[in-house]
């Protein structure tokens, strides 16, 4: 089981927010990264939201552009793989999309991962000027795009959404044929986008554990599967929220539990088909106890995966 490195502050969603975390700024972050790496974990994932509408009583304004975040987290660090989780696909345009993320990738040496997702707030589609019912669409043909631009020498593409022929696309992915695409959601189109598309699956709010195995196996019977590894990430945390970032009252996950109890609960979710998790941090005091934990987790919960 892989674990993911939960940075503090990435958002304000009240169900999840702990006080000290408001004070935690952009280099506190940087730093953190450097210890996460420092202490083995795999992965750091950067959600995202663009612009929140007014009347969004739960998800909080403050997010981060994902790719943006996920560049500066790789100029910090040396190993750490970067993800996303998730990436709203239909309001950036995939050329220029690629092309950050390709850049990114660049700087990196190869340690990006895009996770892409159509997001859950529906206002803030409008903001872009993008149709909310045509979101699916537009990220499939998105998604072929990006991939022609990452593979072909001299990129073309002819859809309804996004036309280029022949163009210039440089550089390339460090990571071929290129850097690894993970899709976020829960429903069929989105599995059948993981299928078509995915090295790894970021399940969200609407999948229990139980229902698990019956969703991977859903991928694997589309034609466009074909036999590779898929990562499955699941955080122990998820139930804390709602789909609409209200609180779900479900706290079991999130208090101060003994190493045994996590190793149960990452090990039952292994057995369900996760290969990547992460371990909710129980109430702290800031940094320094934040940072014990995440050492803590490491020395006791993860050889025992």
């Amino acid at each position: 089981m892989k674990l993911t490195f939960p940075i503090p502050h990435l958002m304000e969603i009240q169900a999840m927010l702990q006080p000290w975390e408001l004070e935690v700024t952009g280099p506190d972050q940087l730093r953190m990264a450097r210890r996460a790496e420092e202490l083995g974990y795999d992965m750091i994932g950067i959600p995202e939201h663009l612009a929140v509408p007014p009347d969004d009583p739960h998800t909080g304004a403050f997010w981060l552009h994902s790719t943006t975040a996920q560049a500066a987290l790789a100029g910090a660090t040396s190993r750490i793989l970067l993800n996303s989780c998730v990436t709203i696909l239909p309001l950036q345009h995939p050329i220029l999309h690629a092309k950050a993320l390709a850049t990114a990738d660049w700087f990196s040496g190869g340690r990006m991962v895009v996770t892409f997702g159509l997001g859950s707030i529906k206002n803030e589609y409008a903001f872009f000027g993008v149709p909310w019912e045509k979101r699916g669409a537009i990220a499939d043909e998105y998604l072929e795009a990006i991939v022609a631009l990452w593979t072909q020498e001299r990129p073309s593409f002819e859809g309804k959404y996004v036309n280029f022929k022949d163009i210039g696309f440089q550089p390339k992915p460090v990571q071929k044929p290129h850097l690894p695409i993970w899709i976020g959601g829960d429903s069929n189109a989105a599995l059948r986008r993981v299928a078509r598309f995915g090295a790894g699956w970021i399940v969200s709010f609407r999948t229990t554990p139980e229902q698990l195995p019956e969703r991977i196996d859903y991928i694997k019977s589309q034609a466009t599967w074909t036999d590779r590894p898929l990562e499955v990430s699941y955080g122990l945390g998820m139930a804390r929220i709602t789909k609409d970032h209200a609180p779900s009252g479900d706290n079991t996950m999130s208090g101060r539990l003994s190493a045994q109890q996590i190793i149960d609960a990452l090990g039952q979710l292994a057995d369900l088909g996760v290969t990547i998790s992460s371990v909710p941090v129980p109430p702290v005091s800031g940094i320094a106890e934040y940072l014990d934990h995440a050492q803590w987790v490491m020395e006791e919960v993860k050889p025992n995966l």
